[in-house]
């Protein structure tokens, strides 16, 4: 008698797939207690600290939203790539590039031009720049053959360089001390709070994209066109549906995506362009788009749950003293551990006769 591996007959109910999420979680939560206790620090202090410190305050819990709202626009743009087996690993350049993007538009126009047509201005320039940035991998892949998935990686780095590059040297203020960064943006170029809370309304764009790119997968055309390129490129092929045409639309839209998403952050968040500002969004976001199963629906939860994990870990790293790259263990671990989670609810243990 052995044990084999076999492709279950029937799929788990949806509490089954919740019931090994949930374990997946815990199992990736028990690491990172483990690897606290290996460092000396008390583990379970850590974890009452990583799960408490989000919700342990109004100001925690609207950091939490805050912190959501760029990973899942990013995360929007990278699960639809995902969808059609197309592996876009640049949300983080094409944000870069949104912020940079917005910020052009912010220190050309930003003491002539009013709110109500700079805001707008600086959102569409930040799109066309994530979108452009990701047209170029797009043109790789369809023209040349080239892997997406390196090309969008390679991209980041030059578009996290080309930030930089400014910052140091033509935007940089000549009043910030030496430190790199822009001058601050004038009050029409910042995306402003929603009354009485700290979240800006950005969080109002999130919930209309969402909206909007569900409607499009789920009830149009486009949607089924990219649900079968997906599921079978030669299939796609044979009906004429146009593959390489779709490539280039899921990553330009991905890019654009991630760049909306630069600009909410550079105009919101920090009111000027400064190196600060990429704190690994557009990688945390692949997580975000695979922990969701690439549901539109569950992206929100999902980026809102790691941005309350950041919080944690922000918390951690001030009251136990742990290094940054701790939060990043923790964040693999867990996409490690939902993905072997995601194996066992299509595959079973049989046992087999000799």
């Amino acid at each position: 008698m052995a044990l084999v591996v076999r492709k279950r007959r029937e799929p788990l109910p949806w509490w089954g797939s919740c019931l090994v999420f949930l374990g997946a979680v815990a199992v990736a939560l028990a690491v990172g207690g483990a690897l606290l206790a290996l460092q000396g620090k008390p583990a379970w202090r850590g974890m009452a600290i990583l799960l408490g410190s989000p919700v342990g305050s109004v100001w925690a819990l609207e950091d939490c939203v805050l912190k959501a709202i760029p990973l899942f626009l990013c995360a929007l743009g990278v699960g639809l790539s995902f969808r059609m087996a197309v592996w876009n690993i640049g949300a983080e350049g094409q944000f870069a590039l949104g912020a940079v993007g917005a910020t052009a538009v912010a220190l050309t126009w930003g003491a002539t031009l009013p709110a109500l047509v700079l805001l707008p201005l600086m959102a569409l320039a930040a799109m066309l720049a994530g979108g452009l940035w990701a047209m170029i991998a797009a043109a790789l892949r369809v023209w040349c053959g080239a892997s997406e998935t390196i090309v969008t990686l390679m991209l980041n780095y030059i578009g996290i360089l080309v930030l930089e590059f400014l910052v140091f040297g033509p935007w940089k203020d000549p009043a910030s001390f030496g430190f790199p960064m822009t001058a601050e943006f004038a009050p029409a170029a910042v995306v402003p709070a929603l009354p009485g809370t700290r979240i800006h309304w950005g969080v109002v764009i999130c919930l209309v994209v969402g909206v909007l790119l569900s409607v499009v997968l789920r009830a149009s055309r486009a949607g089924f066109e990219i649900a079968v390129c997906g599921q079978n490129p030669a299939a796609a092929r044979y009906a004429r549906i146009p593959y390489a045409t779709w490539v280039s639309v899921v990553l330009v839209v991905g890019g654009a995506l991630a760049g909306l998403a630069g600009f909410l952050e550079v105009s919101a968040a920090l009111g000027r362009l400064q190196p600060s500002i990429m704190t690994g969004y557009g990688y945390t976001a692949i997580v975000v788009a695979w922990l969701s199963g690439l549901r539109s629906g569950s992206v929100a939860v999902v980026a809102l749950f790691l941005a309350a994990l950041r919080v944690g870990l922000e918390s951690l790293q001030l009251d136990l003293q742990v290094p940054a790259a701790f939060g990043t263990m923790v964040e693999g671990t867990m996409l490690l551990m939902v993905l072997v989670g995601g194996f066992w609810t299509r595959y079973q243990i049989v046992r087999r006769s000799a």
